[in-house]
């Protein structure tokens, strides 16, 4: 049995995951770590899977062993839509934090068999109704959505990259998804808007019904057509890593949500408040180690801790 946050709902929903399996090398001021697990959909999947069961779909290698797939097994992740190519090994990458963690140098970076990654959905996932579209290019994010059945709740997340080199596919994507998630100055860079109330405005006129807006360690904001919610981040001390927090983020928050089958105004925000404390758990260890090994209580402990923090009561 898989521990997961009640949600005090009989309608939970799954989730379908669908992003990047890798491995990394981490450098960071407090040391490094080697051939850790990675990917947007490792870290979104197993912080949505402290909420709702979760579908997942990538392709791993034929370097990717048994023992991997049993870590996300062991929270109940639905592995189905996974993909193992034999064909060469699994997606890489190798980045190094300076101090402060201000700064991320991207030393290597190898596709491998994610180059011709196509997430063709199995047959039992495609009425999902909660979907997580991961930062993998846009045309692939179409794909998936040309897939689905009904009318599901959509977050899609992006990188700097598709910014410059896929712009267009981009803004026809976002016209097309409910959630859309971003950092700020990925957001700045796609609106041309160096004040992020201003940018924030401006991606929803893009066509998405909700956008949050990342700010790191300033915490995030959200543009809702009900108004306007900004919540600090969850006061981190022992920072190690802060690779994955933003998918683990994504991925908290659509599992949240997944699992009240709410995505109103106020089920957003108080989404965004465990999504918030979940990431907070990632960044405390290499990898998906902590994230993987904190515990529904540990979670609570923080949201509790950060409704507090945010109340005048």
């Amino acid at each position: 049995m898989v521990d997961r946050i009640e949600s005090n709902s009989t309608e939970s929903s799954p989730l379908l995951v669908v992003g990047s399996v890798a491995f990394d090398n981490v450098i960071t001021p407090y040391g490094e770590k080697e051939h850790i697990l990675g990917g947007a959909a490792s870290y979104c999947s197993l912080a949505a899977s402290y909420y709702a069961r979760v579908r997942m779909v990538g392709v791993i290698g034929n370097d990717f062993g048994e023992e991997h797939l049993d870590r996300l097994r062991a929270r109940g992740i639905d592995l189905e839509g996974v993909r193992k190519d034999d064909s060469g090994p699994t997606f890489f990458w190798k980045g190094k934090y300076h101090e402060n963690f201000n700064r991320r140098d991207t030393l290597d970076i190898q596709l491998n068999v994610f180059e011709n990654f196509r997430p063709d959905l199995p047959n039992s996932y495609k009425d999902s109704a909660f979907v997580l579209l991961g930062n993998i290019h846009p045309a692939l994010q179409m794909h998936v959505l040309d897939q689905l059945r009904g009318d599901p709740f959509v977050l899609a997340d992006t990188i700097d990259l598709w910014i410059e080199i896929e712009r267009n596919a981009l803004l026809d994507l976002i016209q097309k998804v409910s959630l859309f998630v971003i950092n700020d100055t990925e957001a700045e860079e796609l609106t041309n808007e160096n004040n992020i109330i201003l940018a924030g405005q401006k991606l929803r006129q893009m066509g998405p019904q909700s956008v949050i807006i990342k700010k790191g360690e300033h915490g995030a904001i959200l543009f809702h057509e009900d108004g306007m919610f900004a919540l600090p981040a969850f006061p981190v001390t022992d920072l190690r890593d802060p690779t994955g927090a933003g998918d683990s983020f994504a991925g908290a928050l659509m599992g949240r949500l997944a699992s009240r089958n709410r995505f109103d105004f106020s089920a957003i925000k108080e989404a965004m408040i465990y999504a918030t404390c979940t990431a907070s758990l990632t960044v405390e260890a290499f990898g998906c180690d902590r994230l993987e090994s904190a515990g529904v209580e540990a979670i609570k402990e923080r949201a509790q801790s950060l409704q507090s923090l945010i109340s005048i009561d």
